[in-house]
């Protein structure tokens, strides 16, 4: 089932938070909203619940228009970050509840309570109450009771953000799982930007109140439409672009930057108050030598080993530039207060201050 917002006008307090704002999310997939606190994802995810109202514009499931549609007749489930499991009743009842609030017997409803709980792996915690789960178990619970009752709609309202970070990624191999396999059209809120991108097959990045991008993960990470969906995804590093210089030698074009040099191969059209978006991982580490066109001398100021990767945090003549290195590729460690040179890929993009 497709969903459609067209032309939301939502203000708080005088504030406007959206303005004209227009989404569709294709039928089927799984659609992520990506941005800060305050952006107005969980707001529009609350609008399809049916627990916020638009002041204009209509919210569509397939062709229906649902605007003034109250909650309970949405048929929509929704899996809460804090879990709403109801303390008095039991695993099962829980998961049975909407079944029976359908009008399904009692025997029917345990049947499929039960039958999803074998899906999530809890059929033998059925009889115990939610206060006798883990986290994880309890989110899982949270997850059969949204798909039992077989929702039109499936709302993921940062149902991961309390978990640790091993349980996080097995849980949400199981949601992604059990989504494909239902079929269901989900939207998820995170500020997550690993959940978005492996989860996803849509993520539409957001920034106080406006849509900045949607596309495939990769598209998003790999060709980020502006300077916020840049930093936003993959927190690259953002060079404010001076001017075009004539092509080098190579044919890449070469942009002058308050540091110097820089070249890239990327094809998108200069505009006033661009920058190159260069993504640490990208970034080598040399040692010092006199720098030629195209690399930056820095110090560095942090260092932050992750196992994998080692996190240094550089501090060159553009301010700080964040260097993302794998461990296998260094012989040794680099300390706080070395010298280094900087090479800057020619792969960077050039991106806009705002939104494509």
């Amino acid at each position: 089932m497709q969903i459609s917002f067209e032309g939301i006008d939502q203000s708080y307090g005088g504030h406007a938070l959206f303005k004209q704002l227009d989404l569709i999310i294709p039928s089927g997939q799984f659609f992520t909203l990506l941005g800060p606190s305050g952006c107005g994802k969980t707001t529009l995810l609350r609008m399809l619940a049916g627990f916020v109202r638009a002041d204009r514009g209509r919210i569509l499931f397939g062709e229906e228009d649902v605007s003034n549609v109250p909650v309970h007749r949405r048929d929509v489930g929704i899996v809460f970050q804090d879990y709403a499991l109801f303390p008095d009743r039991s695993v099962l009842a829980n998961v049975a509840y909407g079944l029976a609030a359908r009008g399904i017997t009692k025997a029917q409803a345990n049947n499929r309570a039960l039958a999803m709980l074998k899906r999530v792996g809890l059929e033998s915690l059925a009889d115990r109450p939610p206060s006798a789960l883990s986290g994880g178990q309890k989110q899982r619970v949270a997850m059969a009771r949204a798909l039992v009752i077989e929702p039109r709609l499936l709302l993921l309202d940062e149902p991961l953000s309390a978990l640790d970070v091993k349980l996080r990624v097995e849980l949400r191999s199981m949601i992604r799982e059990l989504q494909i396999e239902a079929g269901i059209t989900t939207v998820f809120v995170t500020h997550d930007q690993e959940e978005a991108l492996a989860l996803s097959d849509q993520v539409a990045v957001m920034d106080r109140g406006r849509i900045i991008q949607i596309g495939a993960p990769d598209d998003i990470y790999g060709k980020p439409n502006s300077a916020f969906a840049a930093g936003f995804v993959g927190n690259a590093n953002l060079i404010p672009i001076v001017r075009e210089l004539d092509a080098d030698s190579q044919g890449d074009r070469c942009l002058e930057t308050p540091a110097g040099l820089l070249f890239t191969t990327c094809s998108r059209p200069l505009k006033p108050g661009a920058f190159l978006a260069v993504r640490g991982s990208e970034i080598r580490l040399l040692n010092p030598s006199l720098p030629k066109p195209g690399e930056l001398p820095g110090v560095i100021e942090h260092v932050e080993y992750r196992g994998n990767t080692i996190g240094y945090v550089v501090k060159t003549a553009l301010g700080t530039v964040n260097v993302d290195a794998w461990t296998f590729s260094q012989t040794s460690i680099r300390r706080r207060g070395d010298e280094v040179l900087l090479e800057l890929p020619r792969t960077s993009l050039i991106v806009e201050a705002g939104a494509c």
